[in-house]
């Protein structure tokens, strides 16, 4: 029990922090191969945590609004405004809190800043980071499991793995192929 009790700590105050704090996946990594917890416990309470402390420090950050000079809390609210111009632009921003690869504190800072109603992204952000915790907890598990030689060896002889190699490459490839300017300047 004591230690659920030092994850959730851990976890929230990690997530709480502005800035140079170990990312949460790490953490939950570390409880995963150290201590009998179990996954789903141990995803569910690193995620709860998460986006409690990323809630708490939108909030936190969205009373410095009142230290910002008139331009730039100008420049703030028309962002705001912006971003809630249309759906499409709520929809974009809900699946960057879901899958974003920018830090997710800075992400909470500029929605506190702008005065972005932080619930909507706070369960985007829960929700998100349910997917990827048990995805990093679940490698954790296999490794602990199974040894690291065993695994490389799977991974380098696997066909749905030789396969999505060659398809991400071609993705690439595929990526220098598109003019961009001309498909999003219509």
């Amino acid at each position: 029990m004591n230690s659920l009790v030092y994850l959730a700590l851990v976890v929230f105050l990690f997530n709480v922090a502005p800035a140079f704090a170990p990312p949460t996946w790490s953490v939950l990594v570390f409880f995963s191969l150290n201590f009998d917890i179990h996954p789903v416990a141990l995803i569910t309470i690193g995620a709860m945590c998460a986006g409690t402390g990323r809630y708490v420090l939108a909030r936190v950050t969205k009373h410095l609004r009142r230290f910002i000079s008139g331009t730039a809390l100008t420049n703030l609210e028309s962002a705001q405004m912006l971003l809630n111009q249309k759906r499409s632009h709520k929809v974009a921003v809900l699946l960057l809190f879901i899958v974003s690869p920018l830090p997710s504190a800075q992400l909470f800072e500029a929605a506190g800043l702008m005065g972005a109603r932080l619930l909507p992204l706070t369960l985007a952000f829960f929700s998100g980071r349910i997917v990827t915790y048990s995805l990093y907890v679940a490698s954790a598990n296999e490794l602990k499991s199974r040894g690291l030689d065993e695994i490389i060896k799977r991974e380098f002889t696997s066909l749905g793995s030789i396969i999505f190699q060659l398809l991400m490459f071609l993705g690439i490839i595929m990526l220098t192929r598109v003019n961009w300017f001309h498909r999003f300047s219509k």
